[in-house]
């Protein structure tokens, strides 16, 4: 059993439990589990694989507005289940380093363990739950779903990544890129069926858009 677990979970819940941009306790437990699924084909430190894929958002400046006092909620929950400091300075490496917008203009080198949260993260973000992700995203931040005029951005940093765009076009800035990024055998795989159902969402949306279907 990985130490101070439950209260590790309990933490998180407490933390995103009435989070309402997709990024929710219900997001974590998935990650979670598909930590669990990419382990099983990779020699990796499981405790901090597990550890890192619950706490991965909490400090995240998506889901709040005080990411540095987060952090230091993080910091005194590992220290009280009894993590050392050389854990905890793993814990954010993978944390401070996996996010897509951390990576948009410096690619950040992980470690397997990183490497596989980091892809379960990414997992989570793409096929049908992806999407029903993305249109809660944007629906949260007042995004419009479509505008045909509206081009999808490239060479971003992570200003004008944060800026409103429209929600279709999120999948060709982001989630359509994600299946090339990913990092182990078992993700990569994964991601080949979930951009099919995408690539099909995307193109019956624009379809019925445009009145051709």
């Amino acid at each position: 059993m990985i130490s101070g677990l439950r209260q590790i979970r309990e933490f998180v819940q407490q933390q995103l439990g009435y989070e309402t941009t997709g990024h929710d306790y219900t997001h974590i437990e998935r990650v979670v589990s598909l930590t669990k699924l990419i382990l099983k084909g990779e020699d990796a430190d499981e405790s901090l694989v597990v550890i890192a894929a619950y706490l991965h958002d909490v400090s995240d400046d998506k889901v709040t507005t005080n990411p540095e006092a987060k952090r230091q909620a993080i910091v005194t929950q590992l220290k009280n289940v009894g993590y050392d400091d050389p854990f905890i300075k793993k814990v954010f490496e993978i944390i401070d380093n996996m996010s897509y917008s951390a990576n948009l203009k410096t690619h950040h080198q992980l470690s397997l363990e990183g490497q596989i949260v980091q892809d379960a993260d990414r997992l989570d973000a793409i096929g049908a739950i992806g999407i029903a992700r993305t249109f809660y995203f944007g629906g949260h931040f007042g995004e419009i779903m479509y505008n045909p005029r509206v081009m999808p951005r490239k060479d971003m940093d992570k200003a004008e990544y944060r800026k409103q765009g429209t929600i279709i076009n999120h999948f060709y800035e982001k989630l359509f890129k994600l299946k090339d990024q990913m990092n182990t055998p078992t993700a990569k795989q994964i991601a080949e069926h979930r951009q099919q159902i995408m690539k099909a969402f995307v193109n019956e949306f624009v379809d019925e858009w445009n009145g051709t279907k």
